[in-house]
């Protein structure tokens, strides 16, 4: 498969990202991130391909401090990560995460994200952010690190 290259756009690279993953995890991601485009659709993505994961972070600005909330994913699953989780109230106890900051929630499925638990949560992390989502334009896409050394995150065979 192709690498990422810096002249390949980010949708190029997250394209690229995404492919080392099963397609059914694939699938989920595409799923969430449509879903988390239109309740989100100033926020600016954010993407870490890391050692050991895929972030794509949803945030109202460049910085990564400002993300609201997250994809985090991984060869087995999804999970919606909450940058600032431990601030939110919880009261279906659905975060999981012992950190002394994030939660998160498996993803099992997108339809997840049209709970009202899952929207309750949502709503209240986008009020706990520092720096408000601008009120009017289009979100971007920003790739912002690319991990040399990854571990292998797909199932499939060598």
């Amino acid at each position: 498969m192709t690498e990422t290259r810096k002249a390949d756009s980010p949708a190029s690279q997250l394209n690229i990202f995404l492919g080392r993953f099963d397609p059914a995890v694939r699938t989920l991601v595409r799923q969430a991130r449509t879903k988390l485009r239109r309740r989100l659709p100033t926020a600016t993505e954010l993407v870490y391909d890391n050692y050991n994961a895929l972030a794509i972070g949803f945030a109202s600005s460049e910085r990564p401090r400002d993300v609201i909330v997250s994809l985090a994913v991984y060869a087995r699953g999804v999970n919606l990560y909450f940058m600032y989780g431990v601030a939110l109230p919880d009261p279906h106890r659905l975060l999981l995460g012992s950190g002394n900051q994030g939660r998160f929630i498996r993803l099992e499925s997108a339809a997840l994200l049209d709970r009202r638990e899952i929207e309750d949560l949502l709503a209240a992390a986008i009020a706990e952010g520092e720096t408000p989502l601008p009120r009017t334009g289009r979100g971007r896409l920003i790739v912002k690190s690319v991990s040399p050394n990854r571990q292998r995150r797909t199932s499939k065979a060598s």
